[in-house]
């Protein structure tokens, strides 16, 4: 991604303003190469509270702090491991939020009560500028921006800043920063990899899939990576109801969705979207209350795409949104536990 990125979409001005909006105690919607986050200042919890209220997220549920490749993460770790380095060495920047013991001045309103804090260093230009701006302005100069997804708690990510903007327009009308990034690059939220029972002797845990797979962790890590168990931590996007949008959404088999195209059993006027990432050309017949929406058969850009397509089908009078099943490709992992939890939202259908 350009550096460029700074100055053409978000200019050193509106940069300079969320930066004093955040120092202020308020929110700022901005751009990740994941999606756009509903960001405060991780060390007030007065801050983060106004996340969770804006969001209508439980106080339990952690925010994952964002900061600097040059962020001194000794201000906010009791401890970091050599896994945990070995990691940062490899993803950072990127798409990957570790959970590690949090330094005991570090508020737990970030971590919804844990001991436990998310840290993660977005790779996008816009963010940076934005978390380096604000950490210049504490007194610490250790600034780390708390920010879960900028929208309603559970529903659909936002990928663009029209998106957030959208999600939240009193608090735009109420003067929020909402900075442009374009659209996020890889598009779904971080990998989350729990690090803070190693000295429990529990091993690196995936806690969320994410575009970096338990494969490449563990490539990393020279160690196998657990999957999340019962005494594991809260994290962000663990629920089994997540992502979801508004209109109902089905995930079936491709041989289910070739049927629905020629007799999807209908009430006149009504219409439903099939989405398939394995037949780029429609069906034919294709039924006439049917529309046929094609997605892209690479996991990465598949991932991409994902929430701006639920967002547009949401918003288009659909009466019902049934998807392929996503592969059990490794690769996949992230794009299919966000549509997994999202279709979790309703009760499947009889086809």
């Amino acid at each position: 991604m350009s550096e460029n990125l700074v100055t053409a979409s978000s200019s050193p001005s509106d940069i300079a303003r969320a930066v004093q909006v955040l120092l202020h105690g308020g929110l700022v919607g901005f751009p990740t190469e994941t999606v756009y986050g509903l960001g405060a200042d991780a060390e007030s919890p007065e801050a983060v509270d106004r996340i969770y209220k804006a969001k209508g997220r439980p106080s339990n549920h952690p925010v994952i702090v964002h900061v600097t490749p040059e962020a001194d993460l000794s201000y906010w770790v009791e401890h970091l491991p050599p896994e945990a380095q070995a990691l940062i060495d490899a993803f950072w920047p990127g798409p990957l939020t570790l959970i590690l013991k949090r330094a005991s001045h570090i508020s737990d309103v970030v971590s919804g009560g844990q001991d436990s804090i998310g840290l993660r260093c977005p790779s996008h230009p816009v963010a940076q500028a934005l978390i380096r701006g604000f950490a210049a302005g504490k007194i610490s100069g250790q600034g780390g921006i708390a920010a879960p997804s900028a929208n309603r708690f559970g529903q659909v990510s936002p990928t663009q800043a029209a998106h957030v903007r959208s999600e939240f327009p009193e608090l735009v009308a109420q003067g929020m920063p909402v900075l442009e990034g374009g659209s996020s690059e890889v598009g779904i939220e971080s990998t989350i990899v729990d690090l803070s029972r190693l000295e429990q002797a529990v091993g690196p845990v995936l806690l969320r899939p994410g575009h970096i797979t338990a494969a490449q962790l563990e490539e990393v890590l020279q160690q196998s990576v657990s999957a999340a168990d019962a005494h594991a931590p809260r994290v962000s996007g663990a629920l089994k109801s997540h992502y979801a949008p508004h209109t109902p959404l089905q995930l079936v088999t491709i041989e289910a969705l070739l049927r629905l195209a020629q007799d999807p059993q209908l009430e006149s006027g009504q219409r439903m979207a099939l989405v398939s990432h394995s037949h780029a050309q429609s069906p034919q017949p294709l039924h006439p209350q049917i529309d046929w929406i094609s997605m892209p058969g690479h996991h990465a850009a598949y991932g991409q795409a994902l929430y701006a397509t639920l967002r547009s089908l949401d918003q288009s009078g659909y009466v019902r949104l049934v998807w392929e099943n996503i592969p059990d490709d490794a690769d996949w992992s992230g794009v299919k536990d966000r549509l997994t939890r999202a279709a979790a939202a309703f009760e499947a259908a009889a086809l």
